[in-house]
């Protein structure tokens, strides 16, 4: 399990000197993401996803269980009033659930792809002004190990919040 923590780092040189620091304690890249303002973005620091620029996994979530939902009531009036007299199995409610949210799940992503992440809202207008946005996927135990490491040797940096526990790595 690990917590997303964001950091408003003030300019691109802070950026790189943070993510060497970062990398020496053992963070991988791959948890570590930027964002700034479009075009601006040096290759060598690695740039926020989808999945963290939109609200892409909270809208796969929701149609998940909405589709799911919807599917298990297709699934049980299929097997309470079956079509053309024939006898539907509960094993039915079962395969119209999956598929539903499966269904759900996809439609739902794609159309939360294209919503930007609720999350990042109150840093754009920091991020139009030039600074960077730094999110860190640490595990829990480390949280107050690397916010302390970010706080000492970099007090021109601030602190932007936690994000709740991630499932996913």
């Amino acid at each position: 399990m690990r917590r997303r923590l964001y950091f408003m780092l003030p300019d691109m040189h802070t950026a790189h000197r943070v993510l060497d620091e970062m990398l020496l304690a053992r963070i991988e890249e791959r948890h570590i993401h930027f964002l700034a303002r479009r075009g601006t973005l040096p290759p060598d620091l690695p740039e926020a996803s989808v999945l963290q620029k939109t609200d892409f996994v909270h809208g796969a979530g929701i149609g998940l269980v909405i589709g799911g939902g919807t599917g298990v009531i297709a699934g049980a009036l299929l097997v309470l009033f079956p079509p053309h007299g024939g006898a539907l199995q509960l094993v039915t409610v079962l395969i119209t659930a999956v598929l539903g949210a499966l269904f759900g799940a996809w439609m739902a992503s794609m159309a939360a792809s294209a919503v930007p992440n609720s999350m990042l809202k109150r840093f754009h207008p920091d991020i139009e002004r030039g600074k960077v946005l730094m999110m860190i996927d640490v595990p829990l135990r480390r949280e107050r190990e690397i916010s302390g490491l970010i706080a000492s040797r970099h007090p021109e940096v601030e602190a932007g919040g936690i994000e709740p526990t991630l499932a996913f790595p």
